[in-house]
């Protein structure tokens, strides 16, 4: 979600199309601007930088502050969007669902994505966009809502259906129903993503200088049991040496991390080294990485890119597609596009 000011001031200035727009921007494609502009993907620094150029303003004044009280996300989005579909009982239906699927999920381990889509056939885009509440069991098409009922071992949809109601009426979806289509973390991922645009704009074009970012809070360390005790805690091996653009190679370092609770047999640890997703994620912290486990909107995600690691933000467009986000560098990924052999979902963060 990125609330910005595009369309406010092509309007201003009487730029009837976005077309008009895009060809004073031969560097942004015409389908790139239009996602900037419907705030479907964040701009970079410099596509503001241009923006602002081409539409005589400061880059800052293309910013949105989403705290502001008079702000409001639905009467910004009106306009490009059209108004919110009113089906608040198909909205609570696929929330419900996404919610019963990452429940049943976490309580069996063998459950890996792998694991679904070869004996469910559930692809893990689709597993993606039902538990992001894609939208609700009646408009899966017959295949889908088939292998659902053999997940929850039901024979119609009418008891898949029932047995999700008793599932959230027995409190068995209170645990996940936080993460599921939840505004607040993509506000705070709005939130987080805009004031990095405007540290990174308030450093003149072309000064490398980095943005010191903020000291953080470090969470207790983790100390390695002693010998023999290693049958109580599980530890993980830590890889990871930085490498230019972001990467991070898959090497070891000798160290070892605590294996958070459904960790999967093939979890590691990977350390940053750098900040690449911003100061909310310091270059010291090291992340539980399950390949098992396919990455979930609001969460982080491991990808395999140029044969070395790469981090992202994890967040899905209003179709549902699955995007992945990287501050330094700045970059954005289809992660929908990838092999999911090359995905991996992370687990917990371990700051030291």
């Amino acid at each position: 979600m990125f609330p910005n000011h595009v369309r406010k001031f092509r309007k201003q200035l009487n730029i009837g199309s976005l077309l008009e727009l895009s060809e004073r921007l031969p560097a942004i494609t015409y389908i790139r601007l239009s996602k900037i502009e419907r705030g479907e993907i964040f701009a970079r620094a410099d596509e503001l930088r241009a923006l602002a150029g081409a539409l005589g303003i400061e880059p800052e004044n293309l910013l949105v502050d989403v705290d502001d009280p008079a702000f409001d996300i639905a009467a910004w989005a009106e306009p490009l969007h059209g108004p919110s579909p009113a089906d608040p009982e198909g909205e609570r239906g696929a929330v419900l669902l996404a919610a019963a699927l990452r429940a049943r999920r976490a309580g069996d381990p063998a459950l890996t994505i792998a694991a679904i889509e070869q004996h469910y056939g559930i692809a893990p885009v689709i597993l993606s966009r039902i538990e992001n509440a894609l939208k609700p069991l009646d408009r899966w098409n017959d295949d889908v809502r088939t292998a659902l009922r053999r997940l929850f071992g039901v024979e119609d949809d009418a008891a898949l259906l029932a047995r999700i109601e008793s599932m959230h009426a027995h409190g068995g979806l209170d645990a996940v129903l936080p993460l599921v289509a939840n505004p607040e973390i993509r506000l705070a991922k709005s939130r987080t993503r805009i004031a990095a645009l405007r540290k990174e704009l308030a450093v003149p074009a072309g000064d490398t200088q980095a943005v010191v970012p903020p000291p953080q809070r470090p969470a207790p360390h983790i100390e390695k049991p002693a010998e023999g005790d290693t049958a109580t805690v599980g530890l993980l091996p830590v890889f990871g040496t930085p490498l230019p653009g972001g990467l991070i190679a898959q090497t070891p370092t000798g160290a070892l991390v605590e294996a958070p609770r459904g960790a999967g047999p093939r979890a590691y640890g990977l350390r940053l080294g750098r900040p690449t997703l911003g100061a909310g994620l310091p270059g010291r912290a090291t992340l539980v990485v399950d390949p098992d486990r396919y990455p979930s909107t609001g969460g982080l995600a491991v990808v395999r890119d140029q044969g070395a690691l790469r981090v992202l933000s994890v967040t899905a467009d209003r179709h549902g597609k699955m995007l992945g986000y990287s501050e330094n560098p700045d970059l954005e990924v289809a992660i929908d596009t990838l092999d999911p052999a090359d995905v991996a979902a992370v687990l917990s963060a371990v700051f030291e």
